[in-house]
């Protein structure tokens, strides 16, 4: 489990490619600090797991529905990528609930600088619309990010100055993919209500006594 909160850019040393899967070794700094073998590292927005370690870098295998699913595949040595450690129990939660398991891909289609932030607008899948609403949650590139604009087709993010430095998402510009991570408590009300409401306690009509709609 992840809060979307990026503790630090890393950038990819090397990168093998075999078939469909990559094995990746990522040159990071206060990441690896107390890393351990087999601990879960969010890679712009994906989960992975730590196979190996030293005090300067870490590797990480991205299988074959990995690969077909986020935009890890465009990653070349150099890339810069936004890391984030699981959250420790202990730990203050800034973010919100990011389980490092990207939804979509995104396309970016504007970028519009605006006083101190800058706004990107995303085209996201059409399927993937009712997990969007307005000041609701999302993840970009594992990134919390609070949602400003929503139709059926786009979402409109805004990013603050230490976002914009902090983040690979400064460096995006439009027609650049994302990995998108949709709320997870939508997901879960959403499959709820797809499971039929007369075999479940939680219906529109709880949901609606209780204020969430």
């Amino acid at each position: 489990m992840f809060t979307g909160i990026i503790e630090e850019l890393g950038v990819v040393k090397t990168i093998n490619k075999a078939e469909k899967a990559i094995v990746m070794e990522i040159e990071a700094k206060e990441i690896v600090k107390d890393v351990g073998l087999g601990d879960s590292i969010s890679v712009n927005g994906v989960c992975l797991t730590v196979t190996k370690y030293n005090d300067k870098s870490f590797l990480v295998d991205v299988m074959p529905e990995t690969v077909n699913a986020t935009s890890l595949e465009q990653l070349k040595v150099g890339s810069k990528v936004n890391l984030e450690r699981a959250m420790a129990a202990n730990g203050r939660f800034g973010g919100h609930f990011v389980s490092g398991h990207v939804d979509a891909i995104g396309t970016i289609i504007k970028k519009e600088p605006l006083a101190n932030a800058v706004y990107y607008t995303i085209k996201v899948p059409k399927e993937y619309a009712p997990y969007f609403m307005l000041k609701g949650s999302v993840a970009i590139d594992g990134t919390s990010l609070t949602i400003f604009g929503v139709d059926e087709q786009t979402i409109t993010i805004s990013l603050i100055p230490h976002t914009t430095s902090h983040t690979v998402l400064g460096d995006k510009n439009e027609g650049d993919i994302v990995n998108i991570e949709c709320d997870m408590l939508a997901k879960y009300v959403a499959n709820i209500l797809a499971k039929g409401e007369k075999d479940s306690a939680i219906n529109k009509q709880f949901l609606k006594e209780n204020g969430f709609l």
